[in-house]
C-alpha cells in the first residue's frame, strides 16, 4: 500500500487503451434533412454510436474496478502474510533490555479487555435495539417490560445515566479544554510565522567592521577554529557519503578538524569506516577516527568523550552532523559568521531537508511534520524567543557555551534538549537558519519511526523530571519560565500525545457506548481538519495527504502516549535508545559526482571505484533485505478493531460524522498494525 501511494500515478493502469474511429464527429447532432426525411440510415449511423462511446466508457469503468481490485488482493495477501509469518511487536529483539514483558504487555492488556467489553456491549446494544427500546425510552418504560434481559437492560441504562455519563462528560471536557488551549498554541504558531514571512525577518550577519564578508573572502587568519564530529554506531549504509561531505566543506584545511567518533560494536562495520577516514587523510584532510572501547552514554556519552580530547581547546566552534547528514560545501560560510558580533549567541542551527521525502506515504507524512517543525516551530522561537530544543545535528555550537552549561550528558536520551535547556538556563541565545538545509533520510520502514519516535517522546518527560527544580531556581525571567515549563514541556511533549490519544482513541468510542456523554462534531471534524491544513501549510505540495496525515497522526498517538507515559513515571522503555535504521539513500548520480570529484583532485592511491562503490552498495542492501521483515502491531489492531466496533454501535445512534471518523480510523489503525504502511519486505 505504502508503495502505491508513493509513486506517482501512471497512465495506462486503468485497463488496457481502445481507440474507436468514428465515421464522423458529429454524433450527438442529427442532421435535420434526414431526420426530416426520416431517413432510417442516420438514426441506425447515430445509435451504433452512441453505443460504442457507452461501450468506452464501461470499458474503462471496468479498467478502473479492475486496478482496484487487484490493490485490494494485493493488500489482502499482505495482510495473509504478515498474519501468516506471525511476528509480532512482542517477539524476541524488540523488547528493550532491561523491560519486563509484563510491563511492556500491561498497557496491551488493557486496550484488549476494552476491546472485548465493547463487543460485549455491541451485543447487548443490538439486542436492545431489535426489541425497539431506543434511547429514547426511559428507565421506568423498560422496567415495565417483564423477563431477565429487560431488567438488565434496565439497570444498565441507569448505571450509565448515574454513574457512567457524567464522568465520562467530564473526561471528554477536560481533553476538549486541552485540545483547545493546544491547538490556540498551533494557530499562534501559525501567525508567527506569517508575520516572519511579511516582514522578511531572518537572523542575519553583523556587518559592523570585519564581519561574514571576511569570512568570504579573507584569508586563512579570519577564519575561526572548527571542530566537525561526526558520531556513528554500526551505520556503514550512510558513512560513506557523510564522510565525504562533511570532508569536502568549503574552510581552510589547517582551521577545521573532523572526528569520527565510531561507538559501532560491528568489527567489519568500524573497519570499513577507519579505511575511509585514512582515504581522506592521505587526502590531506585533518580527520582522526576514534573508537571507544566502553560505549557507555550512547551519543551524549560518544561527544563527551570526544570533546575530553586535548586539543579541543585550540577551537572556537564544534559542528555536529549526524551519520545520514550531507551538508552543502558552503554549510560553515553560512553559519559561523552568525556568532561573530554576537557573544551571547551559543548555537545556530541549521533547517533539515530530506532525499527519501517521497520515497512512500510514510516518508511523506514525516515530511509534512518535519516541515512544520522547522518553518514554524523552530523560526518562530528562534525569532522572538531566542531559544528552541536543539536538534542534535546540522548544528554549530559555541565551544564556550557548552562548557558553561557543563557539556554533555547521559541521563536521558535526548542529550540535544537537555544541553539546549540547561543553555538556555545560563542565558545563551539560538539562532535557527531557515535558509540554511542539511540533507539527510527519513525512517521508510514503521519499526523504525515508531522506535524514533518513542526515543523522541519519552526523553523530554524525563528531562522535565530531572530539570524542573533547576528552572524554578536559574535567574532567567519568569515569562522565559513560563515558557519552558508550560508550552515547551507540557503543553507540547505532555498534554498533546495525552488527549490525542485519550479523547480520540478512547473517550470517542465510549461515548458511542455511552450515549448520553456526547463530543461535537466540531471537536471530532471541524477543529482537527482546520489543524491538519494548518500543519500541511509548510509542505504545499502533500495537500493530497492531508487526511491520511489526520488519521495516521491519531495512530501514532498510541505510541507516543505510551512513551510519554514511559518517560514521565521513569519505566523501562525511557531509556530505550535504539540507532535509527538508514538505508544509504545515496542515487547513482551522487556516487558519480563523488568520483569524478576525487578524480579531479588527483587522490592517489586511495580514489574509490565506481563499480566497487556500487558493487558494495548492492550488497549492503542484499544482506539488510535478508534481515528486515514486517511484523504485527498488537497495540493498534486491538485499536483497530475497538474503533470499529465503535462505529458500528454509531449507526444504531446515527450519528454520521461520528461514524465515518470511527470508520476511517478504524482503518487506519488495521494499515498500521498490518505493517502496510512504510517500507514493505517480501
Amino acid at each position: 500500500m505504502a508503495q502505491w501511494w508513493g509513486r506517482e500515478a501512471r497512465g495506462g493502469g486503468a485497463g488496457t487503451s481502445v481507440v474507436v474511429k468514428m465515421e464522423s464527429p458529429d454524433w450527438a447532432v442529427p442532421e435535420s434533412a434526414a431526420a426530416a426525411a426520416g431517413g432510417k440510415a442516420g438514426r441506425g449511423k447515430n445509435a451504433r454510436q452512441i453505443t460504442w462511446v457507452l461501450l468506452l466508457k464501461a470499458h474503462r469503468a471496468a479498467g478502473k474496478l479492475t486496478g482496484a481490485a487487484s490493490a485490494a488482493l494485493s493488500v489482502a495477501a499482505a495482510a495473509r502474510r504478515r498474519v501468516a509469518a506471525g511476528r509480532t511487536d512482542d517477539d524476541a529483539g524488540a523488547t528493550p533490555p532491561g523491560e519486563s514483558p509484563a510491563l511492556r504487555t500491561r498497557f496491551y492488556g488493557f486496550l484488549r479487555a476494552s476491546l472485548v467489553l465493547s463487543m460485549l456491549l455491541l451485543a447487548v446494544d443490538v439486542a436492545a435495539h431489535l426489541q425497539g427500546w431506543h434511547l429514547a425510552v426511559d428507565v421506568p418504560d423498560l422496567l415495565a417490560v417483564e423477563g431477565l434481559f429487560a431488567a438488565g437492560y434496565a439497570s444498565w441504562v441507569r448505571v450509565r445515566l448515574e454513574y457512567l455519563a457524567p464522568a465520562l462528560q467530564f473526561m471528554a471536557n477536560a481533553c476538549v479544554v486541552l485540545f483547545l488551549i493546544q491547538s490556540a498554541d498551533r494557530l499562534i504558531l501559525c501567525l508567527g510565522c506569517l508575520w516572519i514571512k511579511l516582514k522578511g525577518m531572518k537572523p542575519a550577519p553583523k556587518a559592523a567592521g570585519k564581519g561574514s564578508d571576511d569570512v568570504e573572502a579573507g584569508t586563512t587568519g579570519e577564519f575561526p577554529m572548527v571542530l566537525v564530529q561526526i558520531p556513528m554506531c554500526n551505520e556503514k549504509e550512510v558513512y560513506q557519503q557523510s564522510i565525504g561531505a562533511v570532508c569536502g566543506l568549503d574552510w581552510p584545511r589547517p582551521n577545521f578538524l573532523v572526528q569520527v567518533l565510531d561507538d559501532s560494536d560491528d568489527a567489519a562495520t568500524s573497519a570499513l569506516i577507519k579505511e575511509e577516514v585514512e582515504k581522506w587523510q592521505c587526502e590531506g584532510v585533518r580527520i582522526l577516527y576514534r573508537h571507544r572501547v566502553i560505549r557507555d552514554g550512547y551519543k551524549a556519552g560518544n561527544l563527551k568523550s570526544a570533546m575530553n580530547c586535548s586539543y579541543v581547546k585550540d577551537y572556537e566552534f564544534v559542528v555536529i552532523f549526524d551519520a545520514d547528514f550531507q551538508p552543502q560545501p558552503d554549510f560553515l560560510k553560512r553559519t559561523v559568521p552568525h556568532f561573530k558580533g554576537n557573544e551571547d549567541v551559543g548555537l545556530v542551527q541549521a533547517r533539515w531537508s530530506f532525499v527519501n521525502k517521497d520515497e512512500n506515504l510514510l516518508t511523506r507524512l514525516q515530511n509534512i511534520n518535519l516541515c512544520f517543525h522547522f518553518e514554524v516551530e523552530q523560526q518562530v522561537n528562534g525569532i522572538f524567543l531566542s531559544f528552541f530544543g536543539f536538534n542534535g545535528t546540522a548544528g554549530v555550537w559555541r565551544i564556550k557555551a557548552l562548557e558553561d552549561s557543563g557539556g554533555w550528558m547521559e541521563r536521558t536520551t535526548v542529550e540535544d534538549m537537555d544541553i539546549a535547556v540547561r543553555a538556555h538556563l545560563k542565558g545563551w541565545k539560538f539562532l535557527f537558519l531557515n535558509d540554511v538545509e542539511c540533507q539527510c533520510e527519513l525512517p521508510e520502514s514503521y519499526e523504525a519511526y515508531r522506535k524514533q519516535q518513542h526515543r523522541w517522546h519519552s526523553g523530554p518527560m524525563q528531562l522535565f523530571r530531572l530539570c524542573f527544580v533547576d528552572i524554578i531556581k536559574s535567574k532567567i525571567g519568569f515569562w522565559k519560565k513560563f515558557n519552558l515549563i508550560f508550552l515547551f514541556f507540557l503543553l507540547r511533549k505532555l498534554i498533546l500525545p495525552f488527549y490525542s490519544f485519550t479523547l480520540f482513541c478512547i473517550i470517542l468510542p465510549m461515548t458511542m457506548f455511552i450515549p448520553e456523554a456526547e463530543l461535537p462534531a466540531w471537536v471530532v471534524c471541524y477543529i482537527p481538519a482546520t489543524m491538519s491544513l494548518l500543519n500541511i501549510l509548510p509542505a504545499p505540495k502533500s495537500f493530497p495527504f492531508i487526511v491520511p496525515y489526520l488519521l495516521f497522526e491519531n495512530t501514532m498517538s498510541v505510541t507516543k502516549f505510551n512513551a510519554m507515559i514511559s518517560g514521565l513515571f521513569q519505566l523501562g522503555s525511557a531509556y530505550e535508545w535504539v540507532v535509527t535504521k538508514k538505508s544509504g539513500r545515496s542515487s547513482e548520480g551522487d556516487l558519480i559526482a563523488l568520483v569524478e570529484k576525487q578524480s579531479k583532485q588527483q587522490r592517489v592511491g586511495s580514489a574509490p571505484n565506481l563499480d566497487s562503490l556500487t558493487k558494495e552498495s548492492s550488497n549492503l542492501k542484499k544482506d539488510s533485505k535478508k534481515k528486515k521483515h514486517n511484523r504485527i502491531y498488537r497495540k493498534e489492531l486491538a485499536l483497530s478493531f475497538l474503533l470499529l466496533t465503535a462505529a458500528a454501535r454509531s449507526l444504531l445512534s446515527v450519528q454520521g460524522i461520528h461514524f465515518y471518523f470511527l470508520l476511517f480510523q478504524g482503518v487506519s489503525f488495521l494499515v498500521v498494525g498490518l505493517d502496510l504502511i512504510g517500507e514493505q519486505v517480501e
